[in-house]
């Protein structure tokens, strides 16, 4: 007997993503979302009035708020954000009024602000990053990100 043959084992193939959040069929056009409101169009989710036969469901950033299913994590730390809290906190959340004007999954899920440091959950990576950037530009600072592979997440830090 060939031992290579028993002594072989089979790898489990991975997927590169899985975000049970994104859906692989193409929905029906036009399709709106019954909790925001955003319509599904043209392959993309924009802001806009759906017709009132349009397919109804949940769009995947209300499914992840619903959920509590963040995919981006920021950490705001620093005696400079302790002092200006008010103001940092209004940054981020232009920055989320601008990229959900254009883009409706990218939103914030919470703040958790406390004393000395605020913690904000996102629905999308391109926000959390938007945001760090944003921070780190208006303010210098440091900032630290990370994508985690497989996880389809990232996690950003900025203080000062």
């Amino acid at each position: 007997m060939d031992k290579s043959y028993y002594g072989r084992r089979d790898r489990l193939v991975q997927e590169k993503e899985h975000d049970v959040y994104r859906t692989n069929m193409k929905l029906p056009e036009p399709t709106g979302c019954r909790e925001c409101g955003a319509v599904y169009t043209k392959g993309r989710w924009v802001w806009g009035q759906a017709p009132e036969d349009a397919y109804k469901t949940v769009c995947p950033a209300c499914r992840r708020i619903a959920d509590k299913f963040p995919v981006g994590h920021i950490e705001v730390r620093g005696g400079f954000f302790t002092g200006h809290r008010e103001e940092i906190l209004n940054l981020v959340h232009n920055v989320e009024k601008k990229e959900k004007a254009m883009h409706p999954l990218e939103r914030i899920m919470e703040v958790d602000d406390h004393a000395d440091y605020a913690r904000i959950t996102t629905t999308g990576i391109h926000l959390a990053r938007g945001i760090g950037a944003a921070l780190s530009s208006a303010y210098s600072g440091e900032i630290s990100i990370k994508y985690l592979a497989g996880e389809n997440c990232i996690k950003v830090r900025w203080a000062r």
